[in-house]
């Protein structure tokens, strides 16, 4: 399958979307960063918008205070979440548990 080709202005608009996307979830850890947002609220909000819920559950994590890959990594294989798994894919049971880990 070939990849299609794509206009100069279709082109722009896609990278000015990205750009959004990423500054979108850099506020977002800066908010769960400096404590202004709760990670139980920071699942609550990704799930709510389209482009926070594809962010990996790993990145969120690891922007909470005293919290590195390692941490990350143990707490996410104790409630048997996957490492490459995003915001939007967590189970119910999934997020009551990190909002009880980290609550």
């Amino acid at each position: 399958m070939a990849i299609p080709s794509l206009t100069p202005e279709q082109l722009e608009a896609a990278r000015s979307a990205a750009t959004r996307a990423r500054r979108a979830r850099a506020d977002l850890k800066e908010k769960v960063r400096s404590g202004d947002l709760t990670l139980g609220g920071a699942i609550d909000v990704a799930l709510k918008d389209d482009v926070l819920a594809h962010m990996k559950v790993s990145d969120l994590l690891k922007s909470l205070p005293r919290v590195g890959e390692k941490r990350a990594a143990d707490v996410m294989e104790r409630l048997e979440i996957a490492s490459n798994r995003r915001i939007r894919g967590l189970g119910r049971h999934q997020i009551a548990g990190l909002k009880q880990h980290f609550g």
